[in-house]
């Protein structure tokens, strides 16, 4: 099993940059599949972004794509989503995720391993 803190949430006004940390915990962190979803109020869970554990692909949703990039550093156990040029309606609560071996996926069901959840919140 794999244990997930983010952190690096905060309040921010439109147009300004934010990097979220996903520290890792539990054996073999480089056969994760990592990603992020969000869930803003009142709405459903999503993908956000996710980087293999094989080849370090990587696959962003339509809205972030171009202005978020998500990375890895295995050395570290950790996972990071920056997040540029930011936009009121990317306030939400954004979660780091894990799948063992797993491919790229949208499907929230198919990850296993959630962290808490950091907030971001940009005003405008």
């Amino acid at each position: 099993q794999v244990q997930l803190v983010e952190s690096g949430g905060g309040a921010v006004q439109a147009g300004a940059s934010l990097r979220l940390s996903c520290a890792a915990s539990g054996r073999s962190f480089s056969m994760y599949t990592m990603g992020w979803f969000r869930q803003a109020p009142g709405k459903e869970r999503e993908f956000v972004a996710a980087i293999s554990w094989r080849d370090r692909t990587t696959d962003y949703s339509d809205s972030v794509k171009g202005r978020f990039t998500i990375s890895r550093d295995d050395a570290k156990n950790m996972v990071y989503l920056a997040m540029n040029s930011l936009k009121p309606e990317d306030t939400a609560v954004y979660y780091c995720t894990a799948r063992l071996r797993g491919n790229l996926d949208y499907y929230r069901p198919n990850w296993p391993y959630w962290g808490q959840g950091t907030q971001v919140t940009v005003s405008s």
